[in-house]
């Protein structure tokens, strides 16, 4: 589309891109409704019946507005840092693999049009995965294995990227996809895995808040430092075995998270029940 209505190709690029987002902000803003009880289509008791599932997950509902309380809680709350740790290790990579995919492609042997057309199926895989991994956490109401277990399998792809010979052009390929889909497909999961687990409605606004700022503002920020030029030949292995460090990361302060809260639920002094 070079050239059309005076325009440069890449600007229909983030015009096309951006004509979707738009309309469907729209959309949303009409139609969908902030909690259940605010539904304007449905009756009383279907109000009360989604409310109830809603809470079973970590939903606060319809609550109050944020008080200083509140907010001093959410802010001198230690637990709610490890989720902040969370997302900085799963943003790493994912900034990483979104920005490089192209480059890493083509280091697998593939050149020109097929450099750009090899970056699909590791999207279209990811597409697929992360729709069934959410679906599957919210199915067993479990955020934390789901995770963890798609950074243990990102993991194995980055270590297998890492140690496989540079010419193993298939080989790597079939790894690079496992990685990008595990890793996209865990992001949704530590973000509800936070969610489900602050004080109020109000303090999730702000917890979700912070966790950009301290986790996803800098993770996505040192992911475009991990795949340098200069590590091309050699198949990006420092690179990948950083994310491969990342991702184990990623186990283990799940698994500390969920010991913990595992922990807090047995006690009976706990007022309501965290989501693992």
């Amino acid at each position: 589309m070079n050239g059309v209505a005076g325009l440069a190709a890449w600007r229909w690029l983030f015009i096309l891109e951006g004509i979707p987002t738009c309309l469907f902000a729209i959309v949303i803003l009409l139609f969908l409704p902030d909690f259940p009880e605010s539904t304007e289509w449905l009756n009383t008791e279907e109000k009360a019946l989604v409310a109830d599932r809603m809470r079973y997950c970590g939903s606060k509902g319809g609550d109050k507005t944020m008080t200083w309380v509140d907010t001093r809680k959410t802010l001198t709350e230690w637990r709610l840092y490890a989720h902040y740790l969370l997302y900085f290790l799963i943003s790493a990579p994912f900034s990483s693999l979104s920005l490089f995919i192209p480059a890493i492609v083509a280091g697998l042997g593939y050149t020109s049009l097929n450099a750009q057309l090899m970056t699909i199926p590791p999207y279209a895989v990811a597409y697929v995965v992360t729709l069934l991994v959410a679906w599957s956490s919210d199915r067993y109401n479990s955020r934390s294995l789901h995770a963890a277990g798609c950074a243990v399998v990102a993991a194995i792809g980055f270590i297998g990227l890492a140690t496989l010979p540079p010419d193993a052009y298939l080989h790597r390929y079939g790894m690079l996809v496992m990685s990008t889909a595990t890793v996209f497909a865990s992001t949704p999961p530590l973000l509800s895995f936070l969610a489900s687990n602050t004080h109020s409605t109000a303090s999730t606004g702000l917890a979700v808040a912070l966790n950009l700022t301290f986790g996803g503002g800098p993770g996505l920020l040192l992911g475009v430092w991990i795949y340098k030029p200069q590590d091309a030949k050699g198949g990006y292995k420092k690179a990948n075995w950083i994310n491969a460090a990342f991702m184990l990361g990623i186990l283990v302060v799940c698994a500390g998270l969920r010991w913990w809260y595992g922990r807090a639920n047995e006690s009976i002094a706990v007022k309501r029940k965290f989501v693992l």
